[in-house]
Parts: C-alpha cells; structure tokens; sequence
C-alpha cells in the first residue's frame, strides 16, 4: 500500500489537485469572486484524528463529509450562501495515500450538494492527522445572521431534531445497545452522527419569509434574526446566543423536538441529556419574531419547532409545563469544551 512518505508532498498534492477545479488552483491562492452587494464570510474548522473522527466509528469518506458539512454549517448559521473551502492536512508520512483520497472523496460528496468546489489549500508532515477547513460564503449585509441579534419576545425555532448524531455514536461504539430500535432506526441514528447534513436549505426559505413580512418587499428592509448551529449542543446554542445578546431564555421541554426512534431506547432523561448536550446535529437554531419564526417551522415542516422565548434577564431556563421535571438553569459546563478535564 502507497504511503504519504513514499510520493512526498508534490506527489500528493498531484493526487489531490483532481479534487478541485482547473481553473482555479493552480497559483500561490485562489479568486473568488462575489456577488455585487454581498459580504464575504469567512470561517476555519480543525479537526484532529482521534478528537473529532475515528478509524472506530468514522470512515475516511465520512470524515471527509463531516469536516466538509461543519464548515457549511458554521456558513448557513450567518445566512451564507457557500463560494468555496481551502484544505490543510497535517498528514503521518506512514499514512496510506488511499486513506487521503478517500477522505476528499468524501468532501467531494458533500460539497457537490451545495456546489462548492475546493479551491485550495496546503499539506504538512504531522505525527497526527489534522484537517484545517476554511469555507468561504457570501451574504447580503440586512441577512447577516448574528448570534448578538436576540431581543426580547424572539421566538427560539430549531430547524430539526436534537440528539440524533450522539445516539449514532453511541450505536458505533456500543453496537450491543439499542437493542429495542429495528435496523431502519440504528441506520438512520448512525446516518445522522456519520453524514450530518448542513441547514442550508433553510436560508432561501427564510428569505422567502422575511421579504413577505417586510414592508419593503426587498432585502433592503431588515428583520435581524439571531442564531448560531448547534454543533456543540442545543444548550451551548441557545446559551452562546443569549450571551451575546444580553438577554435570557426559556425554553420549553415538551417543544424541543426528538427522534422518535428515542422513544424506544432512551429514558425521558437520557433523551434530553442526548437533545441538550449531544452535539454535531449541525442544525440551526434561530431567534426571530413570532409570526415569522411560526412561518419557518410551517414551511420547514417535521422536526422543526419552536422550543421557546427570548426574555429580560440573563437566565436560561429549562421549564417543564407539565411539572414532571423541575425547572433547571442551563449552563455552558454540562457540555462538551475544548480543554476540560
């Protein structure tokens, strides 16, 4: 089997240019062009072997997917639409050539979705592999999406269900488990964790929405949504949000929105802690006024809700209308951090 060490950087670099158009790589950095009006945006993803994919749950070409899919996520939670990514491996020399092919095969696959090529990048020896993604996107000034734009009386909308991806994870390491959920259940549980997909088909029929509501019919006339994607976690979201915007939150439990396959498997418990606290189910999560945010999750349809309230204050309050479960306050240190020990 080929190694990286046996072709050296030219000769990877070689294998890899087939992965990107013609026309751009090529020079000492790519041009992008936008759009007239529009901002750029820009956001870099590092993704490092056994932190953030596996050889035991995580193929090359859904690592390649994954890493591709964070950075388009991270584009559709600003409102983005995406222009292109750069690529930076950090690579073992003893590391198969086949592997590396396979990984952008991945990209590829998911990248070709949302036509966006690779325009770029750089490849480094490295004692772990390490994937650096820059995504690049564009998006006109009045639909920027900041999480600093929640204001009282927002509604909180979630485009889709939470937990998905760690109950996938959770089935690759622990196959035994789950023994209640028939095989179409696991496989999509897995699905979600191994091929998550980024929320950028919401962006064109949020628009849609905002235009209606606006008295100008036109992007001119501004609605300020806030939000983020909840790659960390439903609650990092809703808390990241609402610390950038000076405000607090109540989100309702009975609202926020589960695979139904959990109600086979996990407890009430373990089903929340998994929705909350997972992570990686790349949804959006959204702070805009009622009427449109009840119009998003109309159009939106299964999965997406309304899972609470923007309020006075700085507290972030789980509440449980049907009093089987105390209120709790959320906070940043029951999810996952870099660095915690």
């Amino acid at each position: 089997m080929t190694k990286v060490k046996d072709i050296g950087e030219q000769g990877l670099l070689a294998k890899l240019q087939c992965f990107c158009p013609p026309e751009i790589i090529g020079d000492d950095a790519a041009v992008l062009v936008a759009a007239p009006e529009q901002s750029l945006v820009v956001t870099t993803d590092v993704l490092v072997d056994g932190v953030h994919f596996s050889n035991l749950t995580t193929s090359p070409e859904d690592a390649g997917w994954r890493a591709a899919a964070a950075n388009l996520s991270d584009l559709a939670a600003m409102g983005a639409s995406p222009l292109g990514i750069t690529v930076g491996l950090g690579l073992p020399g003893d590391l198969s050539v086949n592997w590396v092919e396979r990984l952008y095969q991945g990209m590829t696959e998911c990248l070709q979705k949302y036509n966006t090529p690779i325009v770029g990048g750089d490849v480094v020896r490295s004692p772990v592999t390490t994937l650096a993604i820059t995504a690049f996107g564009q998006v006109h000034p009045n639909r920027i999406i900041r999480r600093s734009a929640a204001v009282v009386g927002d509604a909180i909308v979630v485009t889709g269900v939470h937990g998905a991806s760690h109950a996938g994870l959770e089935l690759l390491l622990h196959p035994e488990s789950g023994q209640n959920l028939n095989d179409a259940q696991k496989t999509a549980l897995i699905a979600a964790h191994q091929r998550p997909q980024p929320r950028l088909d919401v962006l064109s029929i949020l628009e849609k929405i905002l235009n209606c509501q606006s008295p100008i019919q036109n992007l001119k006339s501004k609605i300020p949504v806030a939000g983020m994607d909840s790659s960390d976690g439903l609650a990092d979201a809703v808390i990241q949000i609402c610390r950038a915007s000076s405000v607090g939150a109540v989100l309702e439990l009975r609202q926020i929105s589960l695979p139904t396959a959990f109600n086979h498997w996990l407890t009430p418990e373990q089903a929340l802690e998994y929705a909350l606290y997972g992570g990686e189910d790349f949804e959006l999560v959204l702070c805009l006024p009622q009427e449109p945010a009840s119009a998003l999750v109309e159009y939106l349809g299964e999965g997406a809700a309304i899972v609470g309230r923007i309020t006075p204050g700085s507290t972030i309050l789980l509440h449980d209308d049907q009093k089987k479960f105390p209120d709790q306050v959320l906070s940043l240190s029951q999810g996952f951090q870099h660095f915690k020990s």
